[in-house]
Formats: C-alpha cells, sequence, structure tokens
C-alpha cells in the first residue's frame, strides 16, 4: 500500500512539474504559410546542406551530460553589472548573458533573444538552470523598437519572457518563418508579429532588420524544423550588428558579409559545441573564422556563461575565443552579464572569467 501511494504521489509530482507544457510547445505553423519559402519541403525546413541534428552516439554521453564535472558550472558567483544610464547616441551593446542581448543604436534599441526564465525547459521546474542571476529586470529595459528571435530551442525563445514583453512594452517581434505560430499561441496580438524567410527584412523605427541564413534545426518538442531558423542583421542608419544565432560554420558568411557587411560589431556564438553535433553549433575557432568572413569589426561571444549545455568546462569557450582573437589580432570585448558595450571604445579584455573556473 504504502509503495503504490509512493507511486501515486511520484506521479502526481511529474505531472505538476509538467502542468505548464503544452503551452509551451507553442502553435502549429500553416503549412501554406510556409511554402513561400524555397527552404521548404515536404512539411519542413531544410539547411542548405544535409546536416546532422542528433549528436553522435559514439561521442557523447547523456550520463556525462546530465552527471558531468564540476568544471562546467562557475567556482564562484558570477560577477554582474547593474543597469547603466540611458543614451541617445552611439552604438552599444548589452549582453545579459547566453543569447539575450540589447543592442542600441542612436538611442533606439532591439531586443534580441530575450530569456529571463529560470530554466530553459518546456517545464519551470526540470531542465538546464541558469548558473547565474538575471543581471537586469525587463522593466529596466529602455523603450523596445523590436524584439527579434533567432529560432524557437528553450535557450533563444522562452514564452514567459514573450509574454512580459507583450505587456510591458509595445516592440513588434520580428521572427523567422514559422515562430508567429508560438507568439500567437501566447496572445500576441497579430498586428505585432512578423514573420521573415532568409533574405527578406523589415523596417521599424530606422531599423532595417534582415532575416539571413543559419547553419542550425528548430524544434520545441519530437517535431522537428516546421519553423526557421536563422541569423539576423540590425541596421539603423551607418549603423550595423550582425547576431549569429545558433549555428554550425558554413561559407555563407561571405556571402552575408558581402551583401549587409561591413559590421560595426558581431554577436557570434562560440558556445555549447561538440564533436557529437558538430554541423549545427560552432567551436570557438570556428566563431572567430565566421567573424573574419563576415567582415566583423568587434566580436563579442555569445551563447556561454549562462546555461549548461554541452560538456565542455564553463570557461573554454570564451578562453579559446581569446587565444584565437589575440592570434589575429582581433577586436574582442567580454563583457559581464549586464554590461554594456561602447562599441566605438570598448573596454580591455580583462579575463574577469578566468577566477571562477
Amino acid at each position: 500500500m504504502k509503495k503504490a501511494l509512493a507511486g501515486l504521489l511520484g506521479l502526481a509530482g511529474v505531472a505538476w512539474a509538467l502542468r505548464d507544457v503544452p503551452k509551451q510547445l507553442g502553435g502549429k505553423p500553416d503549412p501554406a504559410r510556409m511554402a513561400r519559402s524555397p527552404r521548404y519541403r515536404d512539411g519542413k525546413f531544410h539547411n542548405d546542406k544535409v546536416v546532422s541534428t542528433v549528436p553522435d552516439r559514439d561521442s557523447f554521453s547523456l550520463r556525462d551530460f546530465i552527471f558531468g564535472g564540476e568544471d562546467r558550472k562557475p567556482s564562484a558567483a558570477v560577477p554582474l553589472v547593474g543597469p547603466a544610464a540611458p543614451v541617445t547616441s552611439g552604438l552599444h551593446i548589452t549582453w545579459y548573458g547566453h543569447a539575450s542581448a540589447l543592442i542600441e543604436i542612436d538611442g533606439a534599441a532591439v531586443l534580441v533573444d530575450p530569456v529571463w526564465s529560470d530554466r530553459v525547459s518546456p517545464s519551470a521546474h526540470l531542465g538546464p538552470r541558469r548558473l547565474h542571476p538575471v543581471p537586469h529586470q525587463l522593466s529596466d529595459l529602455p523603450a523596445l523598437s523590436a524584439v527579434v528571435v533567432s529560432h524557437d530551442h528553450y535557450d533563444h525563445l522562452d514564452m514567459e519572457t514573450v509574454q512580459a514583453l507583450v505587456t510591458g512594452s509595445s516592440a513588434v517581434f520580428v521572427v523567422p518563418l514559422g515562430l508567429g505560430a508560438h507568439l500567437r499561441r501566447w496572445d500576441v496580438p497579430e498586428e505585432r508579429i512578423v514573420e521573415l524567410d532568409w533574405d527578406e527584412s523589415f523596417s521599424v523605427d530606422g531599423f532595417t532588420l534582415t532575416c539571413t541564413a543559419a547553419q542550425h534545426f528548430s524544434g520545441r518538442s519530437v517535431q522537428r524544423n516546421v519553423t526557421l531558423w536563422a541569423s539576423w542583421v540590425i541596421a539603423r542608419g551607418s549603423r550595423s550588428v550582425f547576431y549569429s544565432g545558433d549555428t554550425g560554420y558554413f561559407p555563407g558568411y561571405k556571402t552575408i558579409g558581402e551583401a549587409h557587411g561591413p559590421f560595426d560589431a558581431v554577436l557570434m556564438q562560440v558556445g555549447a559545441y561538440n564533436d557529437a553535433w558538430p554541423d549545427i553549433h560552432m567551436t570557438p575557432e570556428e566563431g572567430v573564422q565566421a567573424f573574419e568572413d563576415l567582415g566583423g569589426g568587434l566580436l563579442i561571444p555569445v551563447h556561454w556563461a549562462t546555461f549548461n549545455l554541452a560538456l565542455h568546462s564553463w570557461t573554454e569557450p570564451v578562453d579559446r575565443v581569446w587565444r584565437e582573437a589575440k592570434a589575429r589580432g582581433l577586436k574582442l570585448a567580454v563583457p559581464r552579464p549586464g554590461e554594456r558595450v561602447d562599441v566605438d571604445a570598448p573596454n580591455e579584455v580583462d579575463g574577469w572569467w578566468q577566477a571562477l573556473s
């Protein structure tokens, strides 16, 4: 009897932990609307080449991923930087951790891949948890012209953050094809949703937001690739920023640079790589090469520090980027979470993270 009761309580606990999952999964895109993309075939989106999106079992251990070593976490509290005073001129970028960042050009602002939740998971009670607190509250943000999202994985598209931004801002949500179905499911008004294919642009408040290529995949459940993934060019006046989203290294960076560069700054994915998934996440060295292909000005590494999503150590991505950038004589900024970077006068890299290895 006791065992049966314990089993029922256990099942009840699991059900409670997963109660928010159905809405988190988002909506189902309309295939007829997706069909306008040349990348959409047989009910799914495709990369320009065939890539593997499933970890190779010979080089990846799920047990190691779940129960991995202490070096995958910071050894002490990550230093955070609070909100800075408003700016009305210049190009400034604030990195909040992982892939979330604010791009401010002459006082106008675009927020990319905002994730303010504690976990990146369909459940608020299970899944990868933050390694440091969010450095700023959403209420600290300036007025937003747009929220830009690269793809629908949980560490880039967060339901609770989206819902908070709907009520707390008037920003338009500019997303790759298919993600509008998720936003509608989460009660984002239709007039605030813009869906783009690669090489399409949308203009708002002087910004030109251009959806560009990436080599990745999508999905919030076992069903994959029914929504598109992308990188982004965020331009206003004479200033421009490239954001890689999640991606493997591919030849398209030179094409993007020729069409939209040179860039004042590049937010480049450098973390969560592994030999088991080489096609869909770049190594730090590949990220630096992609930066050079683009014709980037200032390199700001992202997609590290905040969530434990791979087997490498916590500091390895940025250590390798710093080493590679120095070897190539490239401009690099490594802000603390919450720290605003003045792209025209960035602080010298000081290795702040090394004390936490």
